[in-house]
Formats: C-alpha cells, sequence, structure tokens
C-alpha cells in the first residue's frame, strides 16, 4: 500500500494507491464525508463491473448516498448531463455539506470534479478512479471540466479532491484497449521523468496487459509522484512548470475532435507525441538517435491505433483552440530528450504539418 501526499496550494489531500483500497479505506471516505449525505457519480460500465464493491461502498458510509449512473463518453461530458446531476441534488436536498464521490475513468473524473466545484460554490469529493489513464493521471492534479462547442474541456475549473483511491482491483477488469490508453500517459511520464523510467516502461509495458502487479504499481506510483510535484509548484498553470504534462497533448485533443471521438484520449495521446517528437526534431530540437529511440517505442502501438481518413489542415485549425494558446499562436511542449522539456515553443505552418503528416503516419486507415 502506498500513499502519496500532494501539497497543492490550495488543498493538502492524500492519494492511496494499492489492492482493494476502497474496503480497506472506507473510514478515511467516512472521516472526511462525516455523516453528511452523498452523491456517487459513477460509469454505467463500472456499476455493472463492480456493483458489489459499489453497493457496498454505499452501505458503508454514515450519511445517506444517492448513485447517479451515467454513460462516460465524450457526448455525455456535456452541460445536459450536469444539469440532470445538479436537478438531483437538488431534489435530494444535498447542500454545502453534502459530498461528492466519482467512481469511474477521466471523464467521470472530469465531470463529477466539476460538478463538486460548483455545486453549493463548491463541496467536498473524492475522486476513485477506475482506469488505468484515470490512475496515472487525470485523477490528479485537480482539473475539472466539460466538453463545449466541439471543444474538449473549455469549461472547467481547478478544484482539488479531498482525497484519491486508487484501487488496483478495477483493472483487472480492464480491456486491452483501455490498458493501452493508459499506457499513453505512462509513456508521456517516461519522457518527462527521463531515460531511466522511459528505458523502463519500454523493456516492461507488455506486463500491463498480463495485469502484473508489479509494473502497474510502479507505473502508478511514479506518474502520481511526479504529477504531484509538478501540481504542488504550478497548480494552476500560472508558472509554466505544469505545463510540461502537456506533453503530445496540443496534437492529441485536435485529433480527438478531428475524429468526432471516435479514438480515445490515451490512444490520441499516444499519437500527439509521435507528432510532437518530429516536431521536436524537425525545430532541430532532438537528434536523430533520440528521435529513433523514443519512437521505436511509439510505433509498437501502430496496428492498435487506427485512424480513420483525417486532414492535416483541419488538425492545424483544431490546434488554435487549445486554452494554452496566447497571442494567437500554438504553443508546444517539445523535447530535447527525455527529462529536458522545452515549453511555448512555436513553429510555423508548415512544420507543424510536417508533424503531423510523419507522427500519423504510424496509424493509419
Amino acid at each position: 500500500m502506498k500513499k502519496i501526499n500532494i501539497k497543492a496550494p490550495s488543498r493538502n489531500y492524500d492519494v492511496y494507491i494499492g489492492n482493494n483500497v476502497i474496503k480497506r479505506y472506507a473510514s478515511q471516505i467516512n472521516s472526511l464525508a462525516g455523516n453528511n449525505d452523498s452523491i456517487i457519480i459513477v460509469d454505467t460500465n463500472v456499476y455493472r463491473l463492480h456493483k458489489d464493491k459499489i453497493e457496498s461502498l454505499v452501505k458503508s458510509l454514515n450519511g445517506d448516498a444517492i448513485v447517479y449512473k451515467f454513460k462516460a463518453d465524450e457526448k455525455n461530458k456535456s452541460l445536459d448531463s450536469l444539469k440532470k446531476i445538479f436537478d438531483l441534488m437538488l431534489r435530494k436536498n444535498l447542500g454545502r455539506s453534502s459530498f461528492l464521490i466519482a467512481i469511474g475513468g477521466g471523464i467521470t473524473g472530469d465531470l463529477g470534479g466539476f460538478a463538486a466545484s460548483v455545486y453549493a460554490r463548491g463541496i467536498g469529493y473524492i475522486h476513485i478512479p477506475t482506469t488505468l489513464l484515470a490512475m496515472v493521471d487525470s485523477a490528479i492534479g485537480g482539473k475539472t471540466g466539460i466538453n463545449y462547442g466541439h471543444t474538449k474541456n473549455i469549461i472547467g475549473a481547478f478544484y482539488q479532491p479531498e482525497s484519491v483511491l486508487i484501487d488496483t482491483e478495477f483493472i483487472k477488469t480492464l480491456p486491452r484497449e483501455e490498458l493501452l490508453c493508459g499506457l499513453g500517459e505512462v509513456i508521456k511520464y517516461g519522457l518527462l521523468i527521463g531515460d531511466d523510467f522511459f528505458d523502463y516502461v519500454s523493456k516492461n509495458y507488455h506486463k500491463a496487459f498480463d495485469y502484473n502487479a508489479a509494473f502497474l504499481n510502479k507505473a502508478i506510483t511514479e506518474s502520481v509522484s511526479f504529477k504531484g510535484s509538478a501540481v504542488e509548484k504550478d497548480e494552476k498553470e500560472k508558472t509554466g512548470l505544469r505545463k510540461i504534462l502537456n506533453l503530445g497533448h496540443t496534437f492529441a485533443h485536435a485529433i480527438e475532435v478531428e475524429q468526432n471521438h471516435k479514438i480515445k484520449h490515451g490512444q490520441a495521446v499516444i499519437a500527439g507525441i509521435a507528432c510532437a517528437l518530429h516536431l521536436s526534431n524537425k525545430l532541430g530540437l532532438m537528434n536523430d538517435k533520440y528521435l529513433e529511440k523514443y519512437l521505436s517505442l511509439i510505433v509498437e502501438f501502430g496496428n492498435e491505433i487506427k485512424l480513420s481518413k483525417y486532414n492535416p489542415e483541419t488538425l492545424y485549425k483544431i490546434m488554435f483552440r487549445d486554452k494554452k494558446n496566447k497571442k494567437g499562436s500554438i504553443n508546444f511542449v517539445l523535447l530535447e530528450k527525455a527529462g529536458k522539456l522545452i515549453i511555448d515553443a512555436e513553429a510555423d505552418k508548415r512544420d507543424v504539418l510536417y508533424a503531423i503528416n510523419n507522427g500519423l503516419q504510424y496509424f493509419g486507415v
């Protein structure tokens, strides 16, 4: 069992990582929620697979709890879903002392966290991520939000949870596709942390598909620790340090939108990292040796990530919607090598299109 304390400026909270964390830390949830009533936001698929675990959690709570189940997809990460949650909370007379518990992947956490951040001007919430991607990335750091106007996460808030419970039992029911999505973010952290961790991931990533506990625990712990340290120093992306966490994401978010969300976020991240590597090389920041090394892992997933026919010009235009841009230019996080990054890098259209075409060549129709 691991416990990582994150000292974010707005809230200090613990992240628990281990097997059967929910059962073992039911008292921790009650110590935070007290005798107050709660709403549990849960992905319908997660509820179907883990009904007994979730119902046991509901029964263990000191206060009354209502369960809101929804299909967790990008379409439902919306104002309409938010309204349904608020309507239910009002009907059940939940107030400022109430608690929200989000159980699911990144979409569930983003939606639930945003609901908690604005209902009654902010109520406490706990995130219980159930996908590898959410465990290593989106559950940490307090980014919440919904999609609007064909733009991903454009409405949201920075709002830290009271606690994050990472129960690795959930991983055992994830299909290969979801494990691959999580590995996309793990690869990103390998490039952010340095060559030692990247090399470890490169040599052992296949163990994730065998649900190898040692690899998964190390991948989760290293990723959470790194992201937590970035959040502590730059919670709301004011100093620029936290921007490094967006490696590959400027491309990835555009790919998701251009593909009409028919490709999952973690898959788009892998493709986006490939584009960022090629752009880093094209701008002379990364030499050919490192490009070849890092791409050698990316191309391993080429047969598992299939993009529909894409339009580079459309992708380029979508990138301008990225909330991290400034002064009308697209800002990228690029690499010299693993652990050595450049933030707010700019590139002309020709080089960006070069990166798109070369980066996405591995993920053909």
